[in-house]
């Protein structure tokens, strides 16, 4: 029996005009299925004209200014509603969904939908469970001593995974994927007899035990930032009085 980082994979990732999932947009997305390591991936791309200015530091980022988006990027409306289908898809098929800090990606998504479709991720997911496996709670859950930064970049030089395009949202979801195989084979003595399902729910453990171990260290540093235990989705913030 083919192991789940031997078989299909989807992946998801956006570029934003920051790094606020409650205010911040989506500037750019792609999804890309891949049947099997090596073959040639699917890919589906989005450029959104936001609708407000992209700041100088997100330019920066992913290089889409004002001016292209303008230009050449669709309504949001439309294209969040193609994204939340286009991953309802995957789920229906049964193919497990790679994205990189997954709380990030996936309550942006949420957001937006909420924002221009006036509906959210859960209900064009209603009918179906999404299986997420986020390369970064399983590098840190199974490699939890190694020391460094575990930003994507970082991951692709440790697994010696190649990263043409870092800030391109199909480049950085191709790359998160290969990522998630590299992972798996490496760790397969822990991880060949767990199904993706079954991966699913132990992230979210995994999750909320890391999101308390960095809030004590920032308790401990005096940092005022706080993490959210929640994964792969989190809750939407209550509504002011």
């Amino acid at each position: 029996m083919t192991c789940w980082y031997e078989g299909p994979l989807a992946a998801f990732d956006t570029e934003t005009t920051g790094v606020d999932v409650e205010t911040d947009r989506i500037v750019s997305a792609a999804i890309v299925v891949q049947d099997a390591p090596g073959t040639r991936p699917r890919v589906t791309r989005w450029l959104v004209n936001p609708g407000i200015p992209v700041p100088p530091g997100a330019t920066e980022v992913h290089g889409l200014t004002d001016v292209h988006l303008q230009r050449n990027g669709r309504w949001p409306a439309p294209a969040m509603e193609e994204i939340g289908r286009e991953l309802a898809e995957q789920a229906a098929a049964g193919r497990p969904l790679v994205i990189m800090n997954a709380p990030f990606d996936l309550t942006m998504l949420d957001r937006e939908l909420k924002r221009h479709r006036a509906s959210s991720l859960g209900r064009y997911l209603e009918s179906y469970s999404l299986c997420v496996l986020d390369p970064r709670v399983l590098d840190k859950q199974l490699d939890r001593y190694r020391k460094g930064r575990r930003t994507l970049t970082d991951l692709c030089a440790h697994y010696e995974v190649e990263l043409a395009e870092a800030h391109d949202a199909a480049a950085d979801a191709q790359a998160a994927l290969d990522v998630v195989r590299a992972v798996g084979r490496r760790f397969a003595s822990r991880l060949e007899r767990l199904s993706a399902a079954e991966l699913h729910t132990l992230q979210a453990v995994w999750h909320a035990a890391q999101a308390r171990g960095l809030q004590a260290w920032f308790a401990r540093s005096g940092t005022p930032e706080v993490v959210d235990p929640a994964w792969p989705l989190r809750p939407e913030l209550p509504a002011a009085a």
